[in-house]
């Protein structure tokens, strides 16, 4: 490690709090952004076969994604940091590939209309998204303070901030809202 990413890291160490607010309001307005249209559609490409394909890749991504969660934390639980770390960080690496790509879904088509009747879309499907995207929304900071906690400390070090707290929280959240995902897309491209 060189001087500088010396001093990046001793300065991230000391900002975690302020890191993850940054990282956390960046995220979320993106995603808003997309979800309302204010991105223009014009500065991307438009590919068909590829936006067609989304809803489906980001299926196998959540499920990926609830794979690699539950084994990170069955190898935190074993004591083995090193897995869990490479697990949590291939988590973190699918959250990101899915937000990618359903932000490029999103700006360039809009948000998904439900294709069921309007008693379903009314009392079930539209109480179910609102609950999965405030559990999306409020797992970001813990998602980011678990990272930036973990990324900036050695292990030893970790013990003495809220890692394992967020950390808990972060990975109840994320399963919860992959899985709540899964039964969305299925409702949308499957069921109706």
């Amino acid at each position: 490690m060189t001087t500088g990413d010396t001093m990046v890291r001793a300065w991230a160490r000391e900002h975690v709090p302020a890191l993850t607010a940054i990282l956390s309001i960046a995220s979320l307005a993106l995603v808003f952004g997309a979800a309302l249209q204010v991105i223009p559609a014009a500065a991307l490409p438009r590919v068909e076969s590829l936006l067609n394909a989304i809803p489906h890749v980001n299926a196998i991504i959540s499920l990926s994604a609830i794979g690699t969660i539950l084994l990170g934390v069955r190898e935190i639980r074993r004591g083995n940091v090193d897995r869990h770390r490479a697990l949590m960080l291939a988590s973190f690496a699918l959250f990101a590939a899915f937000l990618l790509l359903y932000l490029y879904r999103v700006t360039l088509v809009g948000p998904s209309d439900f294709p069921g009747p309007s008693a379903v879309r009314t009392y079930l499907y539209l109480p179910f998204l609102a609950i999965h995207i405030a559990l999306a929304v409020i797992c970001i900071p813990f998602v980011f303070y678990a990272l930036l906690s973990a990324g900036t400390r050695s292990v030893s070090e970790i013990y003495g901030t809220n890692h394992r707290r967020a950390g808990r929280v972060a990975a109840s959240l994320w399963l919860v809202s992959f899985s709540m995902g899964i039964v969305i897309y299925a409702l949308l491209y499957h069921v109706y």
